[in-house]
């Protein structure tokens, strides 16, 4: 049972398996939103040969024109949300699902959402695949009447001590964010591999980072691979989340890179100073 779970590593899995007993989705997935920083999936359950369609291509951009992501940023009023209900016209001749979207080859989508003190907004999605069929009136229904009761454990789960002091912003992070941006990495990588990093880091595509920069789209691509290298991670998700994993460091970093003052074991970082 997911209450029985709180404040573990077993709670998302257990609350998916939960809302799922009698209905069946695919995809699950579990993200959080902050306003000007990137999204983080912090669970999935996506097949491998699935994971660069769902989170890699919508990490690359597409986010920030996914309904769900404007409407979590802005004043979310309600618990559960069903992406064609938020489309006036199709889904389909939208940018989104030009952009993204149909790559993930999803036919309905819901999404579970939950607000936190920090302003942050968590959103458990659950998605249909092309030929599954869309979620019945009877199962939409069902899954809505269970949006109180999984809105209140998401935000209990946030404010216990493990998921608190990995995720939650403090009062005064918002003011240094754009610091953030143009610091991190710094250290590590050269001036034009730090600007495609920043624009990265800011949601724009690898398209708009390239023009932005006046460089090909290729040469752009060759840079994040050099920063992949250089950071030492495998994908943009992970990127991103080593991004926000160094933000309690800004204060000691000062004007310099928060991710190099992270790397410092803390010995050495009194040492210097």
């Amino acid at each position: 049972m997911a209450i029985a779970e709180l404040g573990t590593e077993r709670f998302f899995p257990s609350i998916i398996k939960a809302i799922c007993r009698d209905v069946s989705a695919d995809y699950p997935q579990i993200w959080l939103y902050h306003t000007e920083l990137p999204p983080q999936c912090i669970y999935h359950e996506i097949p491998d040969n699935a994971v660069a369609s769902q989170v890699t291509l919508y990490l690359d951009g597409p986010y920030r024109d996914d309904p769900f992501y404007q409407l979590s940023m802005g004043q979310p009023r309600g618990r559960f949300y069903r992406l064609h209900e938020l489309y006036e016209g199709d889904l389909e001749t939208s940018n989104y699902y030009r952009k993204y979207y149909r790559e993930t080859a999803t036919e309905d989508e819901v999404i579970f959402l939950a607000r936190l003190v920090d302003g942050g907004v968590i959103n458990i999605s659950l998605m249909r695949k092309n030929g599954h069929g869309r979620f019945s009136d009877e199962e939409h229904n069902y899954l809505k009447a269970l949006s109180a009761p999984v809105s209140a454990l998401l935000r209990s789960h946030s404010q216990l001590s493990d998921f608190s002091q990995r995720y939650m912003l403090g009062p005064d992070i918002a003011e240094a964010i754009d610091h953030a941006f143009h610091m991190f990495g710094s250290s590590l990588l050269s001036p034009r591999e730090k600007g495609v990093l920043e624009l990265m880091l800011r949601g724009y595509s690898s398209q708009a980072s390239a023009d932005k920069l006046g460089i090909a789209l290729e040469t752009l691509r060759r840079h994040r691979k050099s920063i992949y290298r250089k950071l030492d991670v495998s994908s943009q998700a992970d990127l991103f989340s080593l991004f926000i994993s160094t933000l309690p460091y800004l204060g000691e970093a000062g004007v310099g890179d928060p991710l190099e003052v992270m790397m410092t074991p803390a010995s050495h970082r009194k040492r210097r100073a």
